[in-house]
């Protein structure tokens, strides 16, 4: 017998977000399957201020640090929340979407 998982789309995933399907738990989708994410403990929750802290002074207006807000993959059907994420400072198109990996800075 062979078992395959249901793959969801940035789509599906977006309306079951809309129609609150998702509602009060903390999940991300990768690759397409829904991920629990377990709580963040006390030291790595300061450990990953502290850096965001630093980045935003580092690099001041030359980008912007989002910590633990959601980049949009679509490529792999994935929405992960890394701890931070350092992006180009357009603040206005991230109103109508996630950043994407072109919004990244890269060297």
């Amino acid at each position: 017998m062979t078992i395959t998982t249901a793959k969801w789309t940035l789509d599906d995933y977006y309306c079951m977000i809309k129609v609150g399907l998702l509602e009060g738990r903390h999940v991300e989708l990768l690759n397409g399957e829904i991920i629990e994410i377990p709580p963040e403990g006390p030291e790595h929750a300061q450990l990953s201020t502290d850096a965001a802290d630093y980045l935003r002074q580092l690099l001041a207006n030359q980008a912007l640090i989002r910590d633990a807000k959601p980049i949009t993959i679509p490529e792999t059907n994935s929405e992960p929340e890394p701890d931070l994420a350092i992006v180009q400072p357009l603040k206005k198109l991230y109103l109508t979407h996630h950043p994407y990996p072109e919004n990244f800075f890269a060297d």
